[in-house]
């Protein structure tokens, strides 16, 4: 490893404590694609100054839209890579630096800029940051109490999947959910398209509160090494012990419980609406049995107990499905609920935009981006929880890429303006992506009958408030 320059004239990040939790913390987010991206959204939100880094040549892939995303409107501006919905969404709040790290003059910046941070963050795989020189052991050098979370498919612990790449839309194999996930004598299913990946989100912001808090402690920093395998697995502890305790191995039961019955997802009122119901004792299922005006399959020796409605399930469903079908999917939810039955309607993406919960809580924030940007005023998640005392929101719109390049190496690092213009004429540092290109752009119906879309509101924007 090159030897250091001497240290940067910029702010150290010691600062005193702010009104929000992790004001003063200073965070380089060096990862791509969704799982540590978006703990550096939440960790923007409660204050943490985060720093996403990207090559030149590397761009995040969700700048691309199509899978990961869509553009404003369906349509692709000028500045493509600056406008899809999940870049904008995992990155909010974030400033942007842009820099190869395959050149070690990039390097060497990165280094410069760790020997002023609190914690840096990434994703590649094990060999990566160890052959550029970057791994913990080197960067603990640079800054002792260093906060370091890596975020593999395996970990680096050893092993003889440890140097595998993976992602969470093929990882649920080898976790055990697509053994447990699926319809009964059907073959194995995905639980969603990147279940894992927010697993190993939550993870993280929960590993790094506690890395800060040992520091705190102890002066001392921390290498968080998280497994997504290991994520994944850990949410099967139920299953794990059956087959431990018991030598029982878990079955695809589709919508149902192991106990409570009937419990299901029934189709109701409207174009593809639908509701969902459990019951979990004999009171709940004379409730149910009331509320659709059939109080006599509530003396039915087939019905009578939760064991015989488990061996009857099928003709309980049908029954079910006749009723659920003609009425309105939040009707049923207020009539079920309102007898101590668990119920929800099964909300699409339009519902949770227009859900009364999610409006009350704010859950839903409207973030306005710069005029120059013209992307006007959108509607982005928030946070699943609220702080009592320290009101949360969304910091800022997410950066264009390199936004920040120039404040942080010139102001932070004091690199001189020779210096700075000669890394931008030999693309080390960089304002516009040099690879990459947006997704195949659709029009909205041509998206619906592609499947990519389910509908499309022509007046989105008026029905929410954004015009």
């Amino acid at each position: 490893m090159p030897t250091l320059p001497p240290e940067p004239p910029g702010e150290l990040p010691n600062k005193p404590p702010g009104k929000l939790p992790l004001e003063g913390i200073r965070i380089l987010d060096s990862t791509y694609v969704f799982a540590l991206p978006y703990t550096g959204g939440h960790l923007a939100d409660l204050g943490a100054e985060v720093i996403k880094i990207e090559g030149p040549k590397r761009p995040d892939v969700t700048r691309t839209g199509g899978y990961y995303g869509s553009f404003p409107e369906s349509k692709a501006g000028e500045e493509w890579w600056n406008e899809p919905s999940t870049y904008n969404l995992l990155n909010r709040g974030k400033r942007s630096l842009v820099v190869d790290l395959a050149d070690e003059r990039g390097r060497d910046l990165f280094r410069q800029m760790v020997r002023v941070s609190d914690i840096v963050m990434e994703n590649f795989t094990p060999r990566v940051m160890r052959g550029w020189g970057l791994d913990y052991p080197n960067l603990k050098k640079i800054r002792p109490d260093l906060i370091l979370v890596s975020n593999t498919g395996y970990g680096h612990g050893g092993g003889p999947y440890s140097s595998y790449p993976a992602q969470a839309t093929t990882q649920e194999g080898t976790h055990g959910h697509c053994w447990v996930t699926g319809q009964p004598n059907g073959p194995p299913a995905k639980a969603g398209a990147s279940f894992v990946d927010f697993l190993s989100t939550w993870s993280a912001i929960f590993a790094i509160g506690a890395a800060l808090r040992y520091r705190h402690q102890t002066g001392k920093g921390q290498w968080v090494d998280i497994g997504m395998y290991q994520a994944g697995v850990m949410f099967l502890s139920e299953y794990l012990m059956d087959a431990i305790a018991n030598g029982r191995e878990g079955q695809r039961i589709g919508n149902r419980h192991p106990f409570r019955a009937p419990q299901g997802c029934y189709r109701t009122q409207g174009q593809d609406h639908w509701i969902t119901l459990s019951v979990g004792s004999d009171e709940q299922w004379q409730a149910l049995c009331q509320l659709m005006g059939r109080e006599e399959l509530a003396q039915e020796p087939r019905f009578a107990t939760g064991l015989a409605r488990q061996q009857h399930h099928d003709e309980i469903d049908e029954i079910i499905r006749v009723w659920t079908g003609q009425h309105d999917c939040y009707d049923l939810m207020h009539r079920l609920q309102g007898v101590g039955i668990p119920a929800g309607p099964v909300l699409n993406g339009r519902d949770v935009h227009f859900d009364p919960q999610y409006r009350s809580r704010n859950f839903l924030e409207r973030v306005e981006f710069p005029p120059e940007r013209g992307l006007g005023t959108r509607l982005f998640m928030g946070r699943p929880y609220r702080l009592a005392n320290t009101p949360l929101k969304i910091q800022r719109p997410a950066p264009t890429f390199g936004q920040d390049n120039q404040t942080l190496l010139q102001d932070l690092l004091g690199l001189d303006d020779a210096t700075y213009q000669r890394l931008v004429q030999e693309a080390v540092v960089a304002t516009i992506p040099l690879s990459g290109e947006p997704s195949p752009q659709h029009s909205p119906q041509r998206a619906m009958e592609l499947g990519l879309m389910s509908d499309w509101d022509p007046d989105y924007r008026r029905r929410l408030g954004l015009s």
